[in-house]
């Protein structure tokens, strides 16, 4: 009986002592199912903290790139506005000596008049008859007598004033500033009508080969090239010892770079570099010739704009 008894205690000792082993090796399984997901949650966390830090890093790479393209334009924009300042500037130069040339010219005029009417005055006094000399003899003295020096276009006596030329300078000055008022405000196409009229009213003005060359600068803002440099070879032509003939060289230079002509641009800007070494258009051609060489065939020209 008690053998029996002993037996039986075992086999429960060996009963509960299996059933604390399986219950320690579940519990063992259980801890590393948790760690384990607790350890794949950590790491989702990781990639999702990244995946922010990298959002962020490229927000400011693009707010870094907003902010220099906007300093850039910002800068482009002053210089245009310090561009059309010297346009606008030198625009009123342009004018302010025409009005001096007219004003000069009209003061020749004036004295030229009166220098004529006080000959004709002293003429008439020398032919007038003396008296004891017949009145024929003096009037045939008077005739054959040689004119004064400077007296050769003086008009017969009794005949009317001279009338001296008196151009309008004021319409003349206005029809000039009102063209550049319509290249001034970007409306190009009015402005070379305005200008093309302005050379027709006006063909011998000090301002017309200033008007032709805005002509073929309107029509370079207009990207019509061919006839940007049509319009400065004209000017070439007709007002060959204008100062502006450097700035029209520039221009046309400026045409076929545009039209993908960098050899034959390249060799206008030379060619008024060697004519006009001193001109202010010579320096910006120099500075051009070193972009074409830095940036090969392909390079452009800058807008051509106000010489």
């Amino acid at each position: 009986m008690r053998s029996q008894h002993l037996n039986r205690v075992a086999k429960c000792g060996a009963v509960l002592l299996f059933a604390a082993i399986g219950a320690t090796a579940h519990a063992g399984m259980f801890d590393d199912d948790e760690a384990r997901k607790q350890i794949a949650a950590e790491r989702k966390r990781i990639d999702d903290v990244k995946a922010q830090q990298q959002a962020v890093d490229a927000r400011l790479n693009k707010m870094e790139e907003a902010f220099k393209s906007q300093a850039l334009l910002d800068l482009f924009s002053q210089i245009e506005a310090l561009k059309l300042e010297m346009n606008k500037l030198r625009g009123q130069i342009e004018v302010l000596n025409n009005n001096v040339e007219n004003t000069s010219k009209r003061q020749r005029d004036m004295y030229l008049d009166l220098d004529t009417r006080m000959r004709r005055f002293e003429q008439q006094g020398s032919g007038a008859p003396a008296a004891e000399a017949p009145a024929g003899a003096a009037a045939a003295a008077a005739a054959t007598a040689p004119p004064a020096a400077g007296a050769a276009a003086a008009p017969p006596a009794g005949s009317p004033p001279v009338a001296v030329a008196n151009v309008d300078a004021g319409a003349e000055t206005r029809a000039y500033e009102a063209a550049q008022g319509q290249r001034r405000v970007g409306n190009y196409q009015g402005a070379i009508v305005a200008f093309q009229n302005f050379i027709k009213q006006y063909p011998k003005s000090n301002l017309a080969p200033r008007a032709q060359y805005w002509i073929g600068d309107s029509y370079f803002n207009l990207r019509d090239f061919k006839l940007a440099i049509g319009s400065q070879q004209t000017l070439l032509k007709a007002y060959p010892d204008s100062p502006t003939v450097p700035d029209a060289m520039l221009n046309i230079a400026s045409s076929q770079i545009e039209m993908g002509e960098s050899a034959v641009g390249r060799k206008t800007l030379e060619e008024l570099v060697a004519k006009y070494p001193a001109s202010e258009a010579a320096e910006k051609a120099k500075r051009r010739i070193t972009g074409l060489n830095a940036s090969g065939p392909a390079a452009t020209a800058a807008p051509a704009g106000k010489p």
